[in-house]
């Protein structure tokens, strides 16, 4: 003996069972897999804070990437 409410559910000792329902399935129209402008962007992005990284690390140690191992 389920009663349906609002939001969920009660089950038969009376207690309110919230996972009774499914939430909406949510599609995105906007794929963000492969090569797209966003990922695109990103990576440039990405690539450009690197090579900054690199640059000042050289400019403040006084060694390039690979000096700093040795």
């Amino acid at each position: 003996m389920a009663n349906n409410l609002q939001g969920g559910m009660l089950d038969d000792q009376g207690k309110m069972n919230n996972f009774a329902i499914e939430p909406p399935i949510v599609v995105e129209a906007d794929e963000r897999v492969g090569f797209t402008k966003y990922a695109e962007k990103f990576n440039g992005r990405a690539a450009m804070i690197g090579f900054a990284s690199l640059l000042l690390l050289e400019v403040f140690t006084g060694h390039g990437v690979i000096g700093i191992f040795q």
